[in-house]
């Protein structure tokens, strides 16, 4: 196609959302649909459209609605006959996608900003994390699909949703949504305003209220209110704040405080709120049971007796409940709007009557408002060992229940706007009516009443209080046995009502409704709780039917617990549980508002702005004091279970991330912390063996993990630095998967480590780069630990020549140096399946499984160092089916492995030998020590061997003796070593010859010239000069492995100081051969060589 840039596509047939093809922009074809890829007509395109892109694929023409719904301009034509320069034209191609070309104003996707462009204006969709109503979710392109090189693939990170659907399978989508018919969702008044009224108006108001009033006066009863609301409007403030901080889905109470809290606190609080509501329903069923009895019992009319008939009536309530709930939502809202208007009429009801007094009512008590009753009544009179606290206690679960709106959250329009609207409302209006109530009863009802009409004023007694200014003489009830009055007549609101059959209704509205939001309530928070999966055996309750996704089994749980309980029949032991799990769940509410602001996350910005840290601290110590003094045995037991859930769940550490504050909070302190370690100069005494360890995948050199993180677990940092040698750089995709599933391998193995890989051209260079750029502030390695490597001497010398320019380079930056030798190796890598393969104590995996392995090229699969050589099809750790690759071991492979878990488990009885022959400033003998300081390592004890004179071993010995007293640091044995100097056996001397034979340089057999120009090209070669002049060196490093051999051979670990080569002085092969020959044929053996700063002290 003449004069047209190629097309950018992904390869095969499918057609990305972001494929771009060239398109042809000649005014006589405006209006007609584009040409297809790969068409031409011959025509050169006009200049101006030189780079014009079309985008294919990108909406399904039959999913196309009006122009906002797909975020086009107004002035955008949705007819493809019609076309203006000016705006985009939408083209069918009768294949399912619609094309989508632009003009000089306008692009494919939105307006922007007159040229052609993939990039994306910012849009709502974008932001959501659930699907879109087709299934698909819209997603802004990619970094990389804007950025990548051309030649590059542009979808190589792939679309997070796919392919678009066709337009058959959005009319079918769209097709079965219009026949299942929209879920029903409610506004703030009918969902929340409703729903907390009918919870908080319960049936304390009508049969607890006044004898409240007569215990503590109307002056401390308001006070009792006060408080209460005081302490539900702070939690109101609170749940207000979280709920407006973002969208809120179903689970209530359990569903703000594990999204803010994390899994920890909300799986332990969504459970016993779940439970205290599902017993809470059986605790408002036998309060209505029990009043349907007493006018049984009125009218002689008992089925059994009185227990029987509460259960058996509370058992018909609750199945009638039940029915209701499961018939749907809107069924569940009809009910409580029914028994709202019943339960207002009851309120309305009392209050005119309290404005009808009449002569028959005077003896019971009911003399109308008056002001001498008013001021009698207005201070406390409490009875029987009866308190403020306990009346208080008494009265303070009539004012929950403001989450009854908060737990169906998923079932409202607008929860962020509904939730603070209806609760903060709910909360004032049935306040004000607590406190009229209040206020009307103490000023029209006395205390106590005889209820005869005979009890009148005479004038010979002396009768002083209200009664007495209004004709009666009530002072017989000082001797107790009055039935009437505030303190003894429980349905005193009967009497004052104008009609008092319409209070028994209300009390039976109050009851029924606070029970049938419990009933929605509990499988509402329940099935939040359970597709979490904070709790795996509980994920059959996740299940939702119907439109609303309504949680059927959950219902039936409820109502087999809720049922139970009404059974019983006995419910004053676990009414106080109940009213403090209920608590318990406010308290976290007001104490996530503060820590989520103590936090201090840019994500914490709720639009509810009437909050305060300080005041939500103080409500949520608030509803602790309130547990307690509601009853101290009750908050314990409420402690004491949620301390054990969180306990578990930590435990099982879901694996969930929700962004809570606790995860910010973390983040703040631990930045402040390291902000703060960085103006504090480094001690001595707090020295600690910071790791640097170049172990390339993690997975393939566990037992250098393993002895590493035996020693710096709690105690210090360590780094698992990985370089990796790559052909092609992966993309991000490929190195953020890599990286998780790395740290995820560490987290697995309980080796607490960071994961760091860089990418190099080298080993040597990537040590640089990790060496200089790992660590932030005093979190910073000072201590490089490798592996030896094993398979020097088959490889390129170039190698060697990297890694001991590795350790040159470590000691340059004054790291210390510890390096690790096992007789079988290191590198596991090789090896197909074996993390399912490591130790014989793990069950094989049950038919097939994914497994982590690190494949490297056939020339490296011996080595020990840590690098990770891939080509471009090669980049990454491969997953594979172990079960489908499971081969027989060879026989080195299996002692490979075998060696590979030696520092994994206990090691028993046995000796630390630590060859401490130069002073390093003591990181040598410090590492043997943490390490005995673990139970793996607790029942080895520490040998030490220094070199020495034959003449003055027993001084030496004492002088260390002494030295190590003074470090306080447990020794078993100290050796002496005379004969350290002594020349080394000639077979060794021999072995040592043959070893460094192929790298010598042997100048003395060619011209000078040429000596100088392959010693430049081969640094690495041994020169005779240099041989001679380390000879004595190179005897003490075979002398000491003969020592080794003969003192150490059946030690657990041995550390020995590691020999130093001056840089530029002695070659790599020289150095390699030196290590090579003194940790031969060995146990387990560290080299160490510290920086010469003192690590120990034996000053306090």
């Amino acid at each position: 196609m003449s004069g047209q840039k190629p097309s950018l596509r992904t390869g095969g047939s499918a057609q990305s959302r972001f494929q771009v093809d060239a398109v042809t922009e000649a005014s006589s074809a405006a209006s007609a649909p584009a040409p297809a890829p790969g068409s031409s007509d011959g025509s050169k395109p006009p200049e101006e459209s030189k780079g014009r892109f079309r985008v294919v694929g990108f909406m399904d023409s039959g999913a196309l609605g009006p122009a906002t719904d797909i975020g086009l301009p107004p002035d955008v034509s949705h007819d493809p006959d019609t076309a203006k320069s000016d705006s985009v034209s939408l083209h069918s191609t009768g294949t399912g996608h619609t094309h989508i070309s632009d003009s000089h104003s306008n692009t494919y996707y939105m307006r922007t900003f007159g040229h052609n462009t993939i990039d994306a204006v910012p849009n709502i969709e974008f932001y959501r994390q659930t699907a879109a109503p087709f299934g698909e979710k819209l997603t802004r392109p990619s970094l990389s699909e804007l950025h990548d090189e051309l030649d590059k693939d542009l979808f190589e990170d792939g679309l997070a949703n796919g392919e678009e659907p066709s337009a058959a399978e959005e009319a079918a989508a769209l097709m079965a949504k219009e026949a299942k018919g929209g879920s029903v969702k409610f506004g703030w008044v009918k969902g929340v305003l409703v729903r907390c009224m009918l919870n908080i108006w319960g049936v304390m108001l009508f049969i607890r209220m006044s004898w409240i009033v007569g215990q503590a006066g109307i002056g401390l009863t308001i006070a009792i209110i006060l408080m209460a609301t005081l302490v539900t409007t702070i939690t109101g403030l609170s749940t207000s704040a979280i709920a407006t901080n973002g969208f809120v889905r179903g689970g209530g109470a359990y569903y703000l405080i594990s999204r803010s809290l994390g899994p920890e606190f909300g799986g332990s609080i969504g459970l016993i709120f779940a439970f205290a509501n599902a017993v809470a329903v059986a605790m408002y069923v036998v309060g209505f049971a029990e009043t349907v009895v007493e006018m049984l019992n009125d009218v002689d009319a008992l089925m059994t007796d009185e227990l029987n008939d509460i259960r058996i009536v509370g058992t018909l309530t609750v199945i009638l409940l039940l029915g209701i709930s499961v018939a749907g939502m809107e069924w569940e809202a009809k009910a409580q709007i029914v028994l709202l208007v019943i339960l207002l009429g009851a309120i309305a009801n009392y209050f005119i009557g309290s404005f009808m007094p009449s002569e028959s009512k005077e003896p019971k008590g009911f003399f109308g408002y008056n002001t001498a009753i008013l001021i009698e009544n207005f201070g406390p009179d409490f009875r029987d060992d009866e308190t403020f606290f306990s009346a208080f206690a008494i009265f303070f679960p009539a004012a929950t229940g403001i989450l009854a709106g908060a737990n169906i959250s998923g079932d409202l329009t607008d929860p962020q706007s509904a939730i603070p609207k209806g609760t903060l409302l709910a909360i004032l209006i049935t306040g004000v009516t607590y406190v009229a109530v209040t206020i009307s009863a103490g000023s029209c009802i006395v205390r106590d009443a005889t209820g005869d009409h005979n009890d009148t004023v005479s004038d010979t007694v002396n009768c002083t209080d209200a009664a007495c200014t209004l004709g009666y003489d009530f002072s017989i009830c000082k001797e107790g046995g009055c039935q009437y009055g505030l303190m003894n007549d429980f349905q005193v609101m009967s009497l004052v009502s104008a009609f008092g059959p319409l209070i028994s209704a209300g009390i039976f509205s109050a009851t029924l409704s606070s029970a049938l939001a419990s009933l929605v309530s509990a499988p509402k928070v329940f099935q939040a709780l359970c597709k979490d999966k904070i709790y795996p055996g509980l994920a059959i309750f996740a299940k939702g039917y119907g439109k609303n996704n309504e949680p059927l089994r959950g219902y039936v749980l409820t109502f087999c617990i809720g049922l139970a309980f009404i059974l019983i029949a006995e419910l004053n032991i676990i009414a106080p549980i109940i009213s403090n799990f209920f608590l318990a769940s406010y308290a976290l509410i007001n104490f996530s508002v503060f820590h989520a602001s103590l936090a201090n996350s840019p994500g914490w910005r709720p639009s509810f702005k009437y909050y305060n840290m300080w005041v939500s601290l103080a409500g949520a110590i608030l509803c602790c004091v309130v547990m307690f003094v509601i009853n101290w045995w009750a908050a314990l037991v409420t402690l004491l279970i949620v301390l054990a859930l969180y306990i578990y769940v930590s435990y099982k550490k879901p694996d969930v991330n929700w962004g809570s504050s606790t995860q910010a909070l973390i983040y703040n302190q631990a930045l402040t912390h390291c902000l703060n370690l960085t103006t504090v100069e480094d001690h001595i005494k707090n020295f600690r063996p910071q790791c640097l360890v170049l172990a390339g995948y993690p997975s393939s050199r566990p037992a250098l993990l393993q002895l590493v993180g035996s020693f710096t677990k709690n105690v210090s940092l360590m780094v698992c630095g990985h370089i990796r040698i790559v052909s092609r750089r992966p993309n991000y995709k490929e190195l953020s998967q890599d990286h998780a599933r790395c740290q995820r391998w560490l987290t697995k193995k309980r080796i607490k480590a960071f994961y760091a890989p860089v990418f190099a051209d080298n080993m040597r260079q990537g040590a640089q780069l990790l060496l200089q750029a790992v660590g932030l502030g005093r979190l910073k390695p000072n201590t490089l630990v490798m592996g030896f490597k094993n398979n020097w001497s088959d490889g390129d010398m170039r190698d060697v020549e990297n890694y001991i320019n590795t350790i040159h380079d470590a000691f340059d930056l004054r790291f210390g140096v510890v390096i690790l030798r096992l007789a079988d190796g290191l590198d596991i890598s090789h090896i197909q399946g074996q993390d399912e393969l490591l130790s014989s104590h793990e069950k094989p995996p049950v038919g097939s499984k994914d497994v982590l392995i690190s494949v490297s090229p056939a020339k490296d699969s011996d080595s020990d160092s840590c690098l990770s050589k891939t080509t471009s099809n090669q980049s990454s750790p491969l997953i594979i089916r172990a079960s489908e690759t499971k081969s027989p071991l060879s026989l080195t492979d299996q002692r490979l492995l075998e060696s590979s878990q030696q520092f994994k488990k206990k090691q028993g009885k046995g000796t630390i030998d630590v060859w401490w022959l130069f002073d390093d400033g003591g990181l040598t003998l410090l590492i043997p020590y943490l390490l005995t300081n673990r139970s793996k390592w607790g029942d080895c004890r520490i040998r030490v061997f220094i070199g020495g004179k034959i003449n003055r071993i027993d001084h030496d010995r004492r002088a260390m003796a002494t030295l190590l007293s003074r470090f306080r640091i447990d020794f078993s044995d100290i050796n002496v070593l005379g004969d350290i100097n002594t020349k080394p056996k000639k077979h060794n001397k021999l072995c040592f010859k043959e070893l460094i034979e192929p790298y010598r340089l042997k100048e003395d057999d060619m011209e000078q010239e040429a000596a100088e120009r392959l010693k430049a090209q081969e640094p690495w070669r041994i020169t005779d000069n240099e041989l001679e002049l380390y000879k004595a060196k190179t005897n003490r490093q075979i002398r000491l492995n003969e020592l080794v051999k003969e003192h150490s051979s059946n030690a657990k670990l041995v550390v020995i100081s590691m020999p130093l080569a001056r840089k530029g002085t002695v070659s790599s092969a020289l150095y390699m051969c030196w290590l090579e020959t003194l940790s031969k044929d060995v146990p387990p053996l560290l080299l160490v060589r510290g920086n010469h700063q003192s690590v120990l002290t034996f000053y306090s």
